[in-house]
């Protein structure tokens, strides 16, 4: 694995066995096949419709739901491990270098306890500190950095609005110093000036302390505002993968197509209409065979039906697309 790739995976696939009995038995393909690089100190970004996949990836990459096939492997430059086989005192250990963003800034946070014990929990589980003193300043000091003043501290969650809940969430997940960090739908919740702020503060803490983030969101002008590099799933596959600017500027899969295409236009005089995609995205227990995007991608054609598409480099600057057509396409000025 390269040195500069925090997070490398090569064909990896989580299943969740469904049904009970002999015959009612089904296996749900929640990740497929993924293989994606993650670079040290970047703000990825993963995108695609409710049930892609996306939460599922962040969860492989956290080593919270098992790696039912392929490889995944986490390389901070201090520690390289297999996520695929870790497991006792290594995974203790993977829990202080990796964490979790919740989306739902209102669940996620115990109504009992103060701010300080909420934050302070991760590094009293995990025995990092030493001296209830020297949790209290690892505290005051993360919280500080997340906005939050010592007042803040000595209440609880209700006397908190949602944004002021979220950077709670986000000091939580910062104070034992993790490396790597998944932000899942982290800013869905909030209103959209709330969202600016909260992202804003993400990317401060990006640069200020060396973080790797994976920022998952179906939101595509979010992502267009934080990330540097963008891959877009769907039914569990990565279909395209590119810096966010050229994914933006020149998307090659119509998937993605598609989904730009919604986005909406402050400019009244914009007369450019939704690219419509009939139908709902397939059942990831009985997925089509072929591309899985064919049942409804307006240029398959029969070799899309049975054959499926790997993820290819379409030139040198990272930009990986998985089309049998694109190339066509594009010299149809179709995408």
């Amino acid at each position: 694995m390269s040195n500069d790739m925090i997070i490398s995976a090569r064909d990896l696939s989580v299943g969740f066995q469904i049904g009970t009995g002999i015959f009612n038995k089904h296996i749900l393909k929640a990740v497929d096949s993924v293989s994606v690089d993650i670079e040290t100190g970047s703000f990825f970004g993963l995108v695609g419709e409710s049930g892609s996949g996306k939460t599922t990836l962040g969860r492989a990459f956290l080593k919270a739901v098992p790696i039912t096939n392929g490889t995944a492997t986490y390389d901070d430059g201090e520690v390289a491990l297999d996520l695929a086989t870790l497991d006792g005192p290594a995974l203790k250990d993977y829990r202080k270098r990796a964490q979790l963003i919740f989306q739902d800034p209102y669940a996620a946070l115990s109504p009992r306890m103060t701010v300080r014990d909420i934050i302070a929990e991760p590094l009293e589980v995990m025995g990092l500190t030493n001296s209830r003193a020297e949790t209290d300043d690892r505290v005051r000091e993360i919280a500080a950095k997340c906005r939050l003043n010592l007042e803040h501290l000595r209440r609880f969650p209700h006397a908190f609005s949602g944004g002021q809940r979220q950077r709670i969430s986000i000091a939580r997940a910062l104070v034992s110093g993790p490396k790597f960090v998944v932000a899942d739908e982290s800013v869905a919740a909030l209103d959209v000036s709330i969202q600016a702020d909260v992202l804003n503060l993400l990317k401060e803490l990006q640069r200020d302390l060396g973080i790797t983030f994976m920022f998952i969101s179906h939101d595509l002008s979010v992502v267009a505002h934080t990330c540097d590099h963008v891959a877009v799933m769907y039914l569990g596959r990565l279909v395209e993968s590119a810096p966010t600017r050229q994914l933006f500027e020149a998307p090659r899969h119509p998937y993605t197509k598609a989904l730009f295409s919604a986005i909406p236009s402050l400019d009244p005089d914009d007369d450019k209409s939704a690219q419509k995609l009939d139908g709902e995205i397939p059942s990831p227990t009985n997925q089509p065979p072929g591309c899985k995007f064919h049942t409804r991608c307006p240029f398959a054609v029969d070799r899309c039906k049975i054959e499926e598409p790997k993820l290819e480099h379409a030139d040198g600057t990272g930009h990986e697309v998985a089309c049998h057509r694109w190339v066509e396409l594009m010299e149809q000025h179709a995408l």
